[in-house]
């Protein structure tokens, strides 16, 4: 509804109560209405997935149109992004926020700093999607707020044309509400875990969740070693808990990315269920590293499968995990992508050890010979050397078209000594279209950076503590801080405006009409950034 209709409505509820609400003004009900116009994180849920579901459709019609996220590891962090980005591109299009599991554990955990293998409590991870959108619900009721007081002066001077603008502004106003994509590991359990998970998370208002392919109590980060995966069947009836806990809080378009980690992982715990050859149990087994037995007095104890009418022994390490053939984890993958994508998910994760755009569009063209319009989440991690990654293959790409490498040492690229050559600002342009160029060959809709704003509070913190600790004094803070959020137009600059301090001004006016003690005053110190 429009701001004007908002008020009308209000105007009629207030009438309809016979004089006994007539200290109720109806415009105050509509600025606090617009202020707030997710009531639930349901709603929340709803109108996210919608926004989702739309990209997916614009990327299939042209890959330029792929999405980004930062992950954030609190609300206010996801805000200020999420402010940064309408003030720089006037729109949120395309822009979505990740919630990390590895930093829910490493910054949000009651048992403190943890390892990303799912030890942290679970409640922590729906705890932060909640705060992440209050906070978003917050910089709406900002800036808002900020609108309201801009119609009031404009009325006040007489200015019909800047009223006019400002109600315009207000009924097109775009919130600051976007998609998360919602890290629930392995699913924190069996099935029934998962979807009593998936419930709270959604019900929080995560219209996106992802859920990986790994045992859940030997979960392990993407990028470190020892990762064990489950049979599909096991996935895929979590992926169904996922699905049909959508279906009950009804937000029936809700996303769910399936990430496979079978790229780095070597090790099974079970054996998979196999009715007849060639079904996916039987796949699934079908990587598994074994050796043939001719004597079954050899296999005391042992598992045994009929291979092609052999009979096989898989191997098996003191930890009774099974392990897979070498070289089979690509293979494993598309696999693992095909079967999820028939049986409910929507959008792939393949985690890989390296940001390699033919490594990643190998698995996608095989996927898609079954899928055509398959597409991937894909994890720019901070894992990834990206200066040493991308000059590497440059260096490759160099030697194989028989260019001079002779001032080179591959082992070495990631040296300052390098930072100024060639081969250096090939490899940062490499890296500067990465996203744009895998999107468009190896079918990366969406594009995130799992920790982020984990890095820059410990670079910036960094800098101020050696600052201002050091010889710079208060000046490393005024200098390196407070004047660039000046000279940039950081919002929180005023912090007091930015904690909500105007906002509860405007409703003390509300409430308390001329009678208000309000914050704002002359003698508000926030005044000296008013230029």
């Amino acid at each position: 509804m429009t701001y004007q209709t908002e008020t009308a409505q209000a105007g009629e509820l207030i009438r309809s109560f016979n004089g006994t609400w007539d200290g109720i003004n109806a415009e105050s009900v509509a600025r606090m209405r617009l202020q707030n116009r997710f009531k639930t994180g349901l709603d929340i849920a709803k109108y996210t997935a919608g926004v989702m579901r739309r990209d997916m459709a614009a990327y299939d019609a042209d890959p330029a149109n792929y999405t980004q996220s930062l992950g954030c590891w609190h609300g206010f962090i996801g805000q200020q992004k999420l402010i940064s980005i309408k003030k720089h591109f006037g729109t949120t299009k395309g822009r979505y926020l990740y919630l990390s599991g590895w930093m829910v554990a490493a910054l949000r955990s009651d048992f403190g700093p943890l390892p990303d293998q799912s030890m942290h409590e679970k409640t922590s991870v729906p705890a932060l999607i909640e705060e992440l959108y209050t906070f978003l619900k917050q910089a709406d009721a900002r800036e808002l707020s900020g609108l309201f007081r801009e119609l009031d002066a404009a009325r006040s001077s007489g200015n019909q044309v800047e009223e006019q603008r400002l109600l315009n502004a207000i009924d097109n106003y775009e919130t600051h509400i976007v998609p998360i994509v919602a890290d629930i590991d392995a699913g924190f359990g069996n099935a029934e875990a998962t979807y009593l998970l998936a419930k709270k998370m959604i019900e929080a208002g995560a219209c996106a969740l992802q859920i990986e392919n790994q045992v859940s109590d030997e979960k392990q980060c993407g990028h470190q070693d020892g990762k064990v995966t489950v049979p599909h069947e096991d996935f895929l009836a979590k992926v169904r808990a996922c699905r049909y806990a959508f279906l009950e809080m009804g937000v029936d378009d809700g996303i769910i990315v399936t990430r496979t980690d079978s790229l780095g992982a070597g090790l099974t715990k079970q054996i998979a269920f196999s009715r007849e050859p060639g079904d996916i149990g039987d796949q699934y087994n079908s990587f598994l590293d074994c050796e043939e037995i001719s004597d079954i007095s050899q296999a005391n104890g042992d598992v045994i499968i009929n291979r092609g009418g052999k009979l096989m022994r898989p191997k098996r390490l003191p930890s009774n995990l099974f392990q897979f053939r070498e070289g089979t984890g690509a293979d494993r993958c598309v696999l693992d992508c095909i079967t999820s994508l028939q049986n409910g998910a929507d959008l792939l994760w393949i985690e890989t050890e390296k940001p390699h755009i033919e490594q990643i569009a190998g698995m996608v063209d095989r996927i898609r010979e079954v899928i055509p319009n398959a597409k991937l989440v894909y994890n720019n991690s901070p894992s990834f050397n990206w200066t040493l990654n991308f000059r590497q293959q440059v260096f490759d790409a160099w030697g194989a078209e028989g260019k001079d490498l002779s001032a080179y040492d591959r082992a070495k690229l990631m040296s300052v000594d390098y930072d100024a050559t060639p081969l250096a600002a090939e490899a940062d342009e490499r890296i500067r279209t990465f996203q744009k160029d895998a999107a468009a060959r190896a079918g990366i809709f969406h594009h995130l950076i799992t920790l982020p704003t984990y890095h820059t509070a410990a670079l910036s913190t960094d800098n101020l503590a050696k600052e201002y600790f050091g010889e710079a004094g208060m000046l490393g803070y005024v200098k390196n801080v407070q004047r660039q959020e000046i000279r940039q137009g950081i919002a929180c600059v005023k912090h007091q405006n930015m904690s909500g301090s105007d906002i509860g001004d405007d409703h003390k006016e509300y409430f308390a009409g001329e009678a208000a003690l309000k914050a704002g005053g002359a003698h508000n110190t926030m005044n000296q950034f008013a230029a």
